[in-house]
């Protein structure tokens, strides 16, 4: 297995694209390419991108300004060998605001609820425009912190530009203030004027 790291920190659209599209060319054997970007745009394009060929991608936020792109090359897929010319696509947030304040999804059981908001969240992640922010609160501040069943997806929706917020009354009623893993502690003001802002707003 071949794994190649790019560094494109710094680098305007769609020069990302390039040397990922150049360094793809490369890989004889099945292995990872990573891919660092320092905006959301890039780590957009380069998913894009990824998927189109077919292959798995992982995106992850490490810093402020610094992305991680990993690109699963398994197999090569019959169609790898056609690549179409790089595109800057515009950023793929709307001004659509997701707000969660439950684990579970519906009433009824809690184990189908739980099942389900994992599906819900994972389309999310697969919509064609991204929401622009995702409000957690009361019983939906457990989906953002350690052992969440959907932090991946909640991961990759991050380092696509989606803000993440957690109500911090929240996790501090439920103890866990500390295990926060993904986006940022918020309070109602700001998340009243989240829902006042959006265009439209999605409760599951």
């Amino acid at each position: 297995m071949a794994n190649l790291l790019v560094n494109a920190m710094g680098d305007a659209c769609p020069i990302p694209v390039v040397k990922a599209n150049q360094a793809l060319s490369q890989m004889d054997t099945p292995g990872i390419l990573e891919v660092l970007v320092d905006n959301e745009i890039a780590v957009q394009n380069l998913t894009r991108m990824g998927t189109g060929k077919g292959y798995a991608v992982q995106a992850e936020k490490q810093g402020d300004a610094s992305y991680s792109v990993r690109i699963h090359v398994n197999a090569r897929p019959e169609h790898a060998a056609c690549s179409p010319e790089p595109v800057c696509v515009p950023d793929a947030r709307g001004n659509l605001v997701v707000a969660v304040g439950s684990h579970v999804m519906g009433q009824g059981n809690d184990e189908l609820g739980a099942i389900l908001m994992k599906g819900f969240l994972f389309a999310v992640s697969q919509l064609p425009q991204l929401p622009r922010t995702m409000l957690f609160y009361n019983g939906g501040a457990k989906l953002t912190v350690d052992g969440s069943a959907s932090l991946e997806d909640l991961k990759k929706l991050e380092a696509q530009g989606v803000e993440i917020l957690t109500c911090g009354t929240c996790l501090n009623y439920y103890g866990l203030t500390e295990k926060l893993a993904v986006g940022s502690v918020t309070n109602m003001y700001t998340i009243v004027e989240k829902l006042a802002g959006a265009a439209q707003v999605i409760r599951p």
